[in-house]
């Protein structure tokens, strides 16, 4: 049960989240159905089968966000629109005008909505009380958004702020190639973006390649900067890092590996494991990447 994507946070200093008092809050924001005329419902489901809504062991707190959205492209309101309005403009005698199409877009799209298919998806979120991170699954900023509104809904005060280091992604990991030095435990990995920071915003990306460090320091000489980089740390996790500070396709490797593949007696015992292992192994990575990058800093 690995993260695949970590959208990074801190815990606020007056952040005090216990089981009992966490479970309380998320209650009366449990996932219900949306109705027929809602286009989306979100809401709180337990991270496992059997289970509350937090799952807790050890000052590690997981929780999963459900989203229903319905699926209701414009193409099929606007081709509905445009039949309603030409039996309109027979009736009447003359074309619907500029509110009225709006009415008649709005009244097919609460007649639509009921037959909408559904697309549903989960987002989860690890929170580590002991190191104060948050983490949200998610690739996509739009997404993690969502979980964090959500979250702003069901705590108050807010107990989320914004992860701040010393030194920027970007000017890190552009230093790190062009002394092709990367910091004590990490290794560069063979995938990397490149980008000019003047209007052009020019692009060299390496996929799958290993990188020649000439050839990158021309580049980087020549007014590059860059924004994605791949890493191994200590040879058990892989991951993508971005100048927003996003860490993309996180991978346990094959010494971790086979950890996850020990005995488990039942399904909920192998998500304990799987959990206990993937937050201590990401707990001592981002301790590792902060310092790499100078450290936090306070907003």
């Amino acid at each position: 049960m690995w993260f695949k994507n970590l959208k990074l946070y801190r815990l606020a200093s007056h952040a005090a989240l216990s089981h009992d008092a966490l479970e309380s809050a998320l209650e009366p924001l449990a996932f219900e159905p949306g109705g027929s005329q809602d286009s989306q419902a979100s809401g709180w489901l337990p991270p496992r089968e059997e289970g509350g809504l937090v799952h807790a062991a050890h000052g590690q707190i997981l929780l999963r966000m459900h989203t229903e959205k319905k699926l209701l492209p414009a193409t099929v309101i606007n081709q509905a629109s445009l039949a309603r309005a030409q039996e309109i403009e027979a009736r009447q005698g003359y074309r619907p005008g500029r509110k009225q199409m709006k009415d008649i877009k709005e009244q097919i799209t609460l007649e639509l909505l009921p037959r909408a298919f559904v697309i549903a998806h989960d987002t989860r979120a690890w929170i580590d009380t002991q190191h104060g991170w948050m983490a949200i699954d998610a690739a996509a900023t739009a997404r993690s958004d969502d979980f964090l509104g959500l979250l702003a809904r069901t705590l108050t005060p807010f107990p989320i702020v914004p992860l701040h280091v010393q030194v920027s992604p970007a000017a890190a990991m552009t230093q790190w190639l062009l002394d092709d030095e990367p910091p004590v435990g990490f290794a560069i990995d063979q995938d990397t973006e490149l980008q000019a920071t003047n209007e052009s915003r020019a692009t060299v990306r390496y996929v799958r390649q290993t990188l020649d460090p000439e050839e990158v320091r021309r580049h980087i000489t020549q007014g590059k900067q860059c924004t994605r980089l791949a890493l191994t740390w200590h040879d058990r996790v892989s991951f993508v890092l971005t100048e927003n500070l996003d860490i993309k396709r996180v991978a346990p490797l094959d010494v971790l590996q086979a950890q996850q593949d020990g005995q488990a007696a039942n399904e909920a015992e192998r998500l304990d494991a799987d959990f206990a292992l993937m937050t201590g192994e990401l707990a001592r990575l981002l301790d590792d990447l902060t310092a790499a990058l100078g450290g936090l800093k306070q907003a």
